[in-house]
């Protein structure tokens, strides 16, 4: 895989990316894969690079400001917030524009804990983008885990500003992806959840399940539990996005 550095459209700076180019002249899909809560965007090469070999497809790994971990300097940036989405999406558009071969209809999202849930976000950012989005064992409301899950509390507080009551409340219902349902119902999005996770209790993807519907019960947004704890299946990511591949390329609610 290669490094490029793409400008952000709102603040300027240059945000790295590793990205991997499909072979040959006809448009392929682009997978868009997404790094972990406390790593970078060397994260998810093992799991996605022999994906996207495997069926020819463009990767890019983006950076979105790096970990959401207290000791990055930009952690405030980082989690969700909207130069962490943005960065995303311009990645996107110069990897679309540079190379060509692109097929701009068939841009698929996927993410795990960490990554899961600023899937869940970017779905509802920018919902037509994605052909179809993957979200694994990620956090839909940053104010339960910061109590659920005391190992990442000061990393969330670190995120958000303070813990969450009076004023910081607000900054971490902003990016919860519960906050967002009506948004995220617009998308084609598979919220896939292990029943015996430990980290990411799977009702947070039953949270979400339910809002969607709640807003939009006709809505593209499917929930899949199954067993397993803390992980993202190779087989199971797989399965998910050649079955939006395979689905018509349009969004999932209209307006």
């Amino acid at each position: 895989m290669e490094e490029i550095r793409v400008r952000s459209t709102i603040d300027g700076s240059l945000e790295p990316s590793l990205l991997r180019r499909a072979s040959g002249s006809s448009p392929r899909p682009l997978l868009v894969g997404l790094h972990t809560w406390s790593f970078d965007r060397h994260n998810p090469v093992e799991a996605m690079l022999p994906l996207a070999e495997r069926h020819n497809w463009h990767l890019l790994l983006p950076e979105f400001r790096g970990p959401n971990l207290a000791d990055n300097p930009r952690v405030r940036q980082a989690c969700a917030s909207r130069l962490a989405m943005q960065d995303v999406v311009d990645a996107v558009g110069h990897v679309a524009a540079t190379l060509g071969t692109v097929d701009r209809d068939s841009i698929l999202l996927a993410g795990a804990s960490g990554g899961g849930h600023m899937a869940m976000m970017l779905a509802g950012y920018q919902p037509g983008l994605w052909r179809q989005v993957a979200a694994f064992v990620g956090i839909t409301d940053l104010a339960a885990w910061h109590d659920e899950n005391p190992s990442y509390t000061q990393h969330v507080e670190a995120c958000c500003g303070d813990p969450p009551k009076g004023a910081t409340l607000e900054e971490y219902r902003h990016r919860s992806p519960l906050t967002h349902a009506a948004e995220i119902a617009k998308a084609r999005l598979v919220i896939c959840h292990d029943k015996y996770d430990n980290s990411v209790p799977f009702t947070h993807a039953v949270w979400m399940f339910e809002a969607v519907n709640r807003v939009a019960p006709a809505s593209r947004v499917f929930l899949d539990i199954f067993d397993g704890g803390h992980e993202m299946p190779p087989d199971r990511l797989e399965r998910c996005l050649l079955e939006g591949l395979a689905r018509r390329a349009d969004t999932a609610v209209s307006g």
